[in-house]
This record gives structure tokens, sequence and C-alpha cells, in this order.
């Protein structure tokens, strides 16, 4: 009578070896190599929105608000105005439109350094403020640059930010839009810079000079809450 053999294995046929698993006991993917490592997943790919917050900060800080004199001016005639200018102060609220401020902290130096160039370059000025909103991976970002005093001509500071921005951010055309119960004038363009849309917004009146841009957004889009977000940033005691 045999004997069970006293190898409790199966014996594989002579020349054969048994496939290597991966890690987990799974075979390598089709067209793998035994024994290769499995490739790397790929990176995310990175927002441009960065790059572009860069670069419209550079233009803002270039412009400087359309390089504003903000100087006292005041004739009989236009006492009231004047005196009105004179209490209007801008701010960068916690809150804009409904979107946070950025605390992000690469935002917020920019924010800080946009601040204090406007302070060293306008001249008299009474208050500035530059802050971003929203959230750029969300391509929902709004960046707000203003300052406040007593502007001689405020026209002429319009139509000098406005005739920087066609040639720096490729604004095409600059429409007059409400101003809402500030008064003043205010103008709204479709830019776009490195393939990014942005829809820019700028206002003058006689206390104040100021720029918001829409990342992401059409001028009419930026339009629609311009006057609100106007109205939390400007401010008349």
């Amino acid at each position: 009578m045999s004997q069970p053999s006293g190898n409790p294995y199966p014996q594989q046929p002579y020349g054969e070896q048994p496939a290597p698993q991966q890690p987990g006991g799974y075979p390598p993917p089709a067209g793998q190599p035994y024994g290769a490592p499995s490739p790397a997943p790929l990176p995310p790919k990175k927002s441009k929105a960065g790059k572009i917050v860069l670069i419209v900060l550079a233009v803002v800080l270039v412009l400087c608000l359309g390089g504003a004199a903000i100087t006292w001016f005041a004739v009989k005639d236009e006492v009231g105005d004047v005196v009105d200018a004179t209490k209007t102060r801008v701010t960068a609220p916690a809150t804009l439109a409904g979107r946070k401020q950025v605390t992000d902290p690469e935002l917020t130096k920019l924010s800080d350094e946009l601040v204090a160039d406007m302070k060293s370059t306008v001249q008299n000025e009474t208050s500035t403020a530059g802050a971003f909103y929203g959230d750029a991976a969300k391509q929902d970002l709004v960046m707000i640059a203003a300052a406040s005093g007593v502007l001689a001509d405020p026209k002429k500071e319009l139509d000098d930010a406005i005739a920087g921005l066609k040639t720096q951010l490729t604004v095409q055309e600059m429409t007059a839009t409400e101003p809402g119960p500030l008064g003043g004038e205010a103008r709204c363009g479709d830019g776009k810079t490195a393939g990014m849309p942005l829809g820019v917004c700028v206002w003058a009146d006689r206390g104040s000079l100021g720029m918001i841009v829409v990342f992401f957004k059409s001028a009419k889009q930026a339009e629609a809450e311009f006057v609100t977000m106007r109205g939390q940033i400007e401010q008349r005691s």
C-alpha cells in the first residue's frame, strides 16, 4: 500500500515559478512586467489663479489707481461736494457681497503691499483699502483697491485709470454703469490676462477712487454686484 508524500504542498512543474504578486496579493496591471513598481499617480494640475492674481496686482500697483494725485480742492459753488468728500472713507470689510475676506498668508501679504504702495504714492489720501475675497479654488475671487481724499478732477482720474487698464489687462471697452447712491461715475468692462476672464469695475467721485476686479467672471456679472460691493467699501460719516 503506497504511503502519502511527506510534502504537504503540491509540487510545481520543473522550470516553472509562481507568478509574483503585487502588494495586497493582486497581480500587476496588464502590460507591466512582474516586479516593476507601479507608476506614481500624476499630481493634480495647479490652478492658474495664483499667477493671475500676481499679474493683476502688479497692474494695479503700476497704475496705483490711475496715479491719482488726490488734492484738496474747493470753490464756492462746490462747497457741498467738498464737505461730503472730506467725510468719505474706504475700508476693507470682513465680508464683501457674501464673500469672506481671504486669510491665505500669501494673498494677505500681497494686499498689505498694495495698501502700503497706495499710501506711499497717492498724495493726501485719507484712507486706503486693499483686500481679496472669496475662494480661488471655487473660481470665486474678488480683489479691491481704493483710496479716499478730495479729488480735484474725478473724471480725469477715472479716464487715466481706464486708459491703463485697456493696455495692461486688455480691457476692450469700459461702459458707463449705475454708480449707486454714492454718486460719481462708474464704468465696467471685460478684461483678460493669461486666458482668464476678468470683470473690472472702476468708480470715481469727489471723495474716492476705487477698482473692483472679479476673477473668472464677465463685466456683466461684476456689474450686477458692483453697487453692493462699492456700498460696503466706501463709507460716509
